[in-house]
């Protein structure tokens, strides 16, 4: 039998703390440690990556990059790479206010600036061996960027031929004239991955592992695509005549139009898949177990008409399958991967999920349609698989039994689950997922925390007011970790590390 264990679902930007964003910092390490007094083994987070399009972490202009927002401003003064009067400018807002991107947008850079012109020369010989470290990705990852500055943040697609098309003599005067903004994006990432992998060391100490979050596609204005467009499915022009997304299903009525570029599979086989590895031994760097978004892709993708409205009128076209994923093993070794298995799903996806033996995920909102009585219940989830009462792109658990769910499929729920209001609702349905025979159950603090949709994390399909959430900062309380710590108990899910 597999070990049970359990985990909370919450993404650093959902941290409180005094810059209008949560970070690295102490807010962090906190939640650490409520993890751990809580019993659980997992903290749950999404994407990484430098936010652009639509504020969202699954729209990234790197795949390797770490989010600048997420460096912890508090820890540059107590390293003296700012002073406490450098921060003195920003907007005094509460700690726990929603995420305001467009005040990162222009605040951040500025700051690590700073930070940059009063740090760089000392740590010079430092960054320089971490950029020898990441040499693959991270000089073209700076340039990208500083050629972004140059052009006013225009996407890559809109600038000069010669700065498109990467001419190497352009691109050499360029970084003779321009080699101080290079090396401020290689400092950047710098601190962002010091920040990370101090905190992933304290949680290790702690007994606790990260689950991270790898989107399936990268975005269309990223250094991915321009410095290796023989990857992409591009025309002659670079420009995507297919894009990526995925048909209706329980998300999206005329289904998710992502608009990312698709891989050619068969050039990526052709170079033995090297981008791939990459993108895995970067993941397993950084995570103990990596959930990959959009699972179903790697088996069968939906392939969109660019010019296409909304994602109804896509075709399925075969995707890379199982030897993509023996090459990662052949090279990297075995990578602890989550399948994310939602959507439309078909016979050939489930034997191809199946041969991978990766975990899926169960989602207690799917489960209880009382109009299919073939739909699978909790006590149908197998033991390996992640079970959740809802992801970031649900409604909260208590935004879905007030405003979503139908009413013959609350009384299943509550008949099945025996729910009370003595108990709570959302109570009785995370005791039900812990209760699963699934080996992991992760649960979203906001669920935790009885919230309602002004919780909601993201409504896919929209723009706007989407991963903006902030935990208050009096959320961590005893009674929460003590009521966390015994149901976890009863459901024999403690961290045995601890």
């Amino acid at each position: 039998m597999k070990e049970r264990s359990s985990g909370i679902l919450l993404h650093i930007t959902s941290l409180p703390g005094p810059y209008g964003v949560g970070t690295l910092g102490q807010s962090a390490y906190d939640f650490v440690d409520f993890l751990k007094e809580s019993g659980q083994t997992y903290w749950q987070i999404l994407p990484l990556g430098i936010t652009s399009y639509g504020d969202s972490p699954y729209q990234s202009p790197s795949a390797f990059a770490g989010n600048p927002y997420l460096i912890d401003l508090d820890r540059l003064v107590a390293w003296g790479h700012l002073k406490p009067e450098d921060l003195t400018h920003l907007p005094k807002a509460s700690l726990d206010d929603p995420v305001d991107f467009h005040d990162l947008f222009l605040t951040r850079v500025p700051l690590l600036k700073i930070a940059f012109h009063n740090s760089f020369s000392r740590l010079q010989d430092e960054i320089d061996a971490f950029r020898r470290r990441h040499e693959a990705w991270l000089p073209p990852f700076a340039l990208f960027m500083a050629v972004k500055a140059r052009f006013e943040l225009a996407p890559w697609t809109h600038w000069p031929e010669d700065y498109k098309h990467r001419d190497p003599e352009t691109l050499q005067a360029f970084l003779r004239e321009n080699q101080e903004e290079v090396d401020f994006w290689v400092y950047v990432q710098y601190l962002f991955f010091k920040q990370w992998e101090n905190l992933k060391a304290y949680a290790k100490g702690q007994g606790i592992r990260f689950i991270g979050d790898l989107p399936i596609y990268v975005a269309r204005d990223s250094v991915d695509v321009w410095y290796n467009p023989e990857l992409f499915k591009l025309d002659a022009k670079k420009d995507p005549a297919l894009v990526a997304g995925c048909p209706p299903d329980d998300f999206s009525l005329t289904g998710q139009l992502w608009g990312n570029p698709l891989y050619d599979w068969d050039q990526m086989k052709a170079t033995g898949y090297e981008w791939w590895i990459r993108r895995m031994a970067m993941a397993a760097h950084l995570f103990d177990k990596v959930r990959i978004d959009h699972f179903r892709g790697f088996e069968a993708y939906w392939e969109i008409p660019s010019a296409s409205a909304t994602a109804e009128n896509g075709v399925w076209t075969p995707g890379p399958g199982l030897p993509l994923f023996k090459a990662v093993e052949e090279a990297l070794g075995p990578v602890d991967i989550i399948a994310e298995d939602l959507g439309y799903l078909t016979p050939s996806f489930y034997a191809f999920k199946e041969a991978t033996g990766y975990p899926g995920m169960r989602v207690m909102q799917f489960c209880f349609d009382a109009r299919d009585s073939s739909n699978a219940l909790p006590h149908d989830f197998e033991i390996n698989a992640i079970v959740y009462t809802g992801t970031h792109d649900n409604a909260t658990t208590r935004g879905w039994l007030e405003e979503e769910i139908q009413e013959e499929d609350f009384a299943l729920a509550r008949d099945y689950l025996g729910l009370t209001e003595e108990e709570g609702l959302v109570a009785g349905i995370i005791r039900g997922a812990m209760a699963t025979a699934c080996a992991i159950a992760v649960i979203p603090m906001q669920d935790h925390l009885n919230l309602g949709n002004e919780a909601r994390m993201n409504t896919p399909s929209t723009l706007g007011g989407n991963w903006r959430w902030r935990m208050s900062q009096n959320a961590l309380t005893e009674d929460l970790a003590r009521r966390i710590h015994h149901q976890t108990e009863v459901f024999r899910r403690l961290n045995h590390a601890l």
